[in-house]
């Protein structure tokens, strides 16, 4: 192998420079993404790192050369991780040669087990690691230094005759502690992972009480404050509200409005690692997906714009600003039921009006789990590549209007100058072919409240479901009279927020594939295009895999009996087949969690409750508050001594 070339020691080297080779004879390369060439890396599957037909991870990252220096050296791989820091609490590693699993075992900083070669050294997140943590390979060990070989840490050339990127201080004490201390003052070392059968020093398997995931409902004492006004009407997304709702209120008359849902600090930690884990899953399957022809056309998606969603996930990949997770959750454990990355709603509920709830009635109790939606938000408007006026898109529906009024909130904090625009009201072609508004400005920059199925529903109306018009369909050209959706979302200058590509991942048809390439984890529950003996034999839910607000869908237990149906007017797309996993049932109520991301990182979580399994649009939400795991656990507690007392009572 070639000696690396040397550069100058504040140059970075540019993206896939061998920047020195690490025990073993494993090269490690540059990941300066800036300098990446879009000649030789033309769209997101390219990144993709194989040795012998096995994933590695993204070129180049630090998971992926640590996860290649195991393979190479050791013949075993860790299981695919969201994010580095997780890999601490990974409990074992898999031989590829024979799939047996061997134990991991996690030591703290300061751990009296010391690292030793070829474990690896796991950064927290923070800081320098902001949003991933970090992970390196530990090449040797000193009582007063500890040399790392690493890929993603300031792509430097390694210096001459090193087989390691850098080393950093360590110090044991007295009492056989051996710590090692952070090179960059904001960040923090959580500790070191040995693949060893030896759990001495080791963090301990603390297995939690179950029943620590139950939510718990409380009370707000009634104080006489449900007939007065709360909300701010002076701010437009409030009134919407207010409006909306016919009155100052979180949830409809039918549900008691001093009721709000109790959650443990385990539970909203579990619900953070979900979120952040099963974004990245669903954006591996999206990627599997974008490379299988046989696999995109169970996903219905007219062959016209196949190029469009593949140019959107190429170079969009990283420009979501907002999605919202469907779950489970309860003793029985955390399952996903679906992904809503395109259009999601819900969030001045889960982001204002459950704080604003709590304020207003004196709710004490705990926190808030949507405090950080609102400023999040805010920051991934930010971080965006907006640059000019951006243009919201919605339907003059009260729902969607506050929802539109609560992000361009949102917007402008983050200093994003907004126009909204009431279904297309104004909308005209310029002399050039352009779209613009009544005040003549070029659209450019979109942000809708619409599905962008509504927008192939246009297409598919236009060319009457015909498949060879469907397949020569142009979105780009100017056409006769008012533009419609369709022809402001898919022209070829205008960018959209939700990114084209996010029909993949939101479209049902993804949970098959999830289930197919990741059938072990333990938030995803069986799915099928197909609908097998087993999914017979255990209950399953009927899904259309394209759907909203709960619509089309049929619950049917173990013998087959129909629970629950709901209609809607996706009746007549394809269907998937879930696994049935219903949601608790907590005072006559279905509860079920929804959590919130801003820019693909957990933000916040509400629940909607209703009296039946299936929750839709309908369905109602109620203040949701974290407290202390052992509030929940005592909670848990007095109800089932009070279950019991009244059984034993009626005997």
């Amino acid at each position: 192998m070639n000696a690396p070339e040397i550069l100058p020691d504040d140059q970075p080297a540019p993206f896939g420079t061998l920047l020195g080779v690490a025990p073993g004879d494993v090269p490690a390369y540059s990941s300066d993404y800036d300098t990446a060439d879009d000649r030789l890396l033309p769209n997101r599957h390219a990144y993709r790192s194989y040795l012998d037909g096995i994933y590695m991870g993204y070129k180049w990252q630090c998971v992926e050369f640590a996860r290649r220096w195991l393979y190479v050296n050791r013949g075993y791989i860790f299981d695919d991780v969201a994010m580095a820091y997780e890999i601490f609490r990974l409990r074992s590693v898999r031989v590829v040669k024979d799939d047996v699993l061997l134990p991991l075992r996690s030591f703290r900083n300061g751990a009296r087990r010391h690292p030793e070669p070829g474990c690896l050294l796991i950064w927290s997140e923070g800081g320098e690691f902001e949003r991933t943590g970090h992970v390196a390979v530990v090449t040797e060990v000193f009582s007063d230094r500890i040399r790392l070989a690493e890929q993603n840490v300031g792509h430097r050339v390694w210096l001459p005759g090193r087989d390691y990127s850098r080393e950093i201080p360590a110090r044991v004490t007295e009492d056989g502690a051996y710590w090692v201390r952070c090179s960059f003052d904001d960040a923090r070392i959580l500790g070191w992972v040995i693949q060893t059968d030896d759990d001495t020093h080791a963090e301990p398997l603390t297995e939690l009480d179950p029943r620590v995931f139950n939510l718990v409902p409380g009370r707000v004492p009634d104080r006489g404050r449900a007939r007065a006004t709360w909300l701010n009407v002076a701010n437009p997304d409030e009134a919407a509200y207010v409006a909306m709702m016919g009155g100052h209120k979180l949830a409809s008359d039918a549900i008691d409005p001093h009721l709000y849902y109790r959650m443990s600090e385990a539970a909203e930690a579990e619900l953070k690692r979900a979120t952040d884990e099963l974004h990245a899953l669903f954006m591996h399957a999206t990627d599997y997906v974008l490379q299988n022809d046989d696999l995109l056309e169970r996903f219905n998606l007219p062959r016209a714009i196949w190029p469009k969603i593949h140019q959107s996930w190429d170079n969009r990949r990283n420009q979501l600003i907002t999605g919202r997770f469907d779950f489970t959750l309860s003793e029985r454990g955390l399952k996903v039921y679906e992904y809503n990355c395109d259009s999601a709603s819900c969030h001045m509920e889960c982001g204002k009006v459950q704080g604003r709830w709590a304020r207003h009635f004196g709710c004490d109790d705990g926190r808030d789990p949507g405090e950080r939606l609102h400023r999040m938000l805010v920051q991934a408007w930010q971080d965006s590549d907006v640059d000019g006026v951006l243009h919201i898109l919605v339907d003059p529906n009260p729902e969607e209007t506050y929802h539109a009024l609560f992000m361009r909130e949102a917007l402008e904090r983050a200093g994003v100058r907004t126009k909204i625009i009431d279904r297309f009201a104004g909308l005209a072609w310029d002399a050039e072919g352009h779209i613009v508004d009544a005040d003549g400005e070029r659209i450019l920059w979109v942000w809708k409240t619409w599905a962008w199925e509504t927008a192939l529903d246009q297409i598919r109306a236009e060319c009457e479901d015909d498949a060879e018009r469907l397949r020569t369909y142009r979105s780009g050209e100017v056409r006769v009279g008012a533009p419609r959706l369709v022809d402001v979302l898919l022209r070829p200058e205008v960018m959209v927020y939700e990114p084209l590509w996010t029909l993949i991942p939101s479209n049902k048809a993804i949970l098959p594939v999830l289930w197919e390439l990741f059938p072990d984890n333990r938030y995803l529950l069986e799915t099928s295009f197909d609908l097998s003996d087993d999914l017979r034999r255990d209950g399953y839910v009927a899904k259309p895999i394209v759907g909203r607000c709960g619509a089309n869908i049929r619950m049917f237990d173990r013998g087959e009996d129909l629970i629950e149906a709901t209609t809607g007017q996706f009746g007549q797309h394809q269907e998937i087949f879930q696994e049935l996993c219903s949601l608790p049932v907590i005072d006559g109520q279905y509860v079920q969690v929804c959590t919130f991301s801003a820019a693909a990182k957990y933000a916040g979580s509400a629940v909607r409750v209703g009296p039946t399994p299936l929750i839709t649009g309908d369905s109602d939400i109620v203040a949701l508050r974290v407290v202390e795991d052992r509030d929940v656990l005592h909670a848990v507690a007095e109800a089932e001594r009070r279950r019991s007392g009244e059984a034993g009572y009626q005997i």
